[in-house]
C-alpha cells in the first residue's frame, strides 16, 4: 500500500518538471517527441529501445527512429551487448557546452550573414494605424545618417499632430538631420519655409492649385516612409536600397522643378 502511494505521488510531481524540461530542449532544437526520448534514457541511463520507449510512452519502431536521428545530432551514444544494442544519452554539461559552441559559431558568422541579408533584393515592408503609429515611423527617421528628402502638406500633419514641430521637429535639429522638403504654397507651407534656417532644412514652395497633396513622403538611408492623413491615419516604411535610390532620382528631377518656380514665402494678395 505505501509503494502504491508513494508511486502515485511520484506521476503526479514528475509531468510538470518533465514539460518544462522538455520545453528547454526543444528550444535548443530538438522536436518534442526527441525532447521526450532524450529525457526518458537520462532517467533510465543506458539501455535497449524497447525500454527507453515504453519510458517515453511511445512504440519501439517511432523510439527507435528517434535514437537514430539523437545519434546523429550527437546527443545519444549506444554499443552493442549479446547482440541488443543499448543507448545512452550524452552528459548534460557536454550538450550546455555543445550549445554554446555552435552559439559562439553562429555569434561569429553574423557579419556575413548580415551582409547576406542586406544583398537580397526582397524589401521590407512595415505597416502602422494611427496617430501612435504615425509618430513611429517619424521616430525611425530620427535614426537617419543620411539628409531626409522629404514631400510634405505642412498643413495636415500639424493637423492630426498639434505638437509636430515641437516633439518631432525639434528632435530632428537636435540631432543635426538635415531636411530638404517640397511642400504647397500655402499659409502654412510659408510659415514653416520661414523658419528654414533655424529648424535645419530647406523648403521649396510649389503651387497649392497645381500640385496639392496630403500624403507625405520622407527619403532617408535605405528607407522610404509612407504617410497618408485622410480619411484614417496609415503609413508604411519600405525598406530597400533599389527604391530608395530611385525615389532620390526622381526626387532631385522635382527639386530642380521646384527651384524654377520661384515661390516667394509671402501669401498673394
Amino acid at each position: 500500500m505505501f509503494l502504491q502511494v508513494c508511486i502515485i505521488t511520484k506521476t503526479q510531481t514528475i509531468p510538470k518538471n518533465t514539460i518544462m524540461l522538455q520545453n528547454t530542449l526543444q528550444k535548443i532544437g530538438l522536436t518534442e517527441k526527441e525532447a521526450k526520448i532524450y529525457l526518458a534514457s537520462l532517467e533510465l541511463g543506458s539501455s535497449p529501445a524497447s525500454s527507453i520507449a515504453e519510458k517515453a510512452k511511445m512504440n519501439r519502431v517511432t523510439a527507435y527512429d528517434i535514437l537514430e536521428k539523437l545519434i546523429q545530432k550527437g546527443f545519444i551514444s549506444f554499443y552493442t551487448r549479446k547482440k541488443i544494442r543499448f543507448f545512452s544519452p550524452i552528459d548534460p554539461e557536454i550538450m550546455v557546452k555543445e550549445v554554446k559552441r555552435h552559439t559562439e559559431d553562429l555569434m561569429k558568422s553574423l557579419p556575413d550573414l548580415r551582409r547576406i541579408h542586406g544583398k537580397t533584393n526582397h524589401p521590407s515592408v512595415q505597416y502602422f494605424e494611427g496617430l501612435e503609429g504615425i509618430k513611429t515611423i517619424y521616430s525611425d527617421t530620427l535614426k537617419s545618417k543620411t539628409e531626409i528628402l522629404n514631400y510634405a502638406n505642412s498643413k495636415e500633419v500639424r493637423l492630426h499632430w498639434p505638437n509636430y514641430d515641437n516633439e518631432y521637429v525639434a528632435e530632428r535639429v537636435k540631432k543635426k538631420i538635415y531636411l530638404r522638403g517640397i511642400a504647397p504654397y500655402d499659409e502654412y507651407g510659408i510659415k514653416v519655409k520661414n523658419e528654414d534656417q533655424k529648424k535645419y532644412r530647406e523648403i521649396r514652395l510649389i503651387p497649392a492649385e497645381e500640385f496639392l497633396f496630403t500624403n507625405e513622403i520622407n527619403i532617408y538611408d535605405d528607407k522610404v516612409a509612407i504617410i497618408s492623413f485622410k480619411d484614417e491615419l496609415i503609413g508604411m516604411i519600405i525598406e530597400s536600397h533599389e527604391i530608395a535610390n530611385t525615389q532620390r532620382a526622381i526626387f532631385k528631377m522635382a527639386w530642380e522643378f521646384a527651384g524654377r518656380m520661384i515661390m516667394q514665402p509671402q501669401m498673394k494678395q
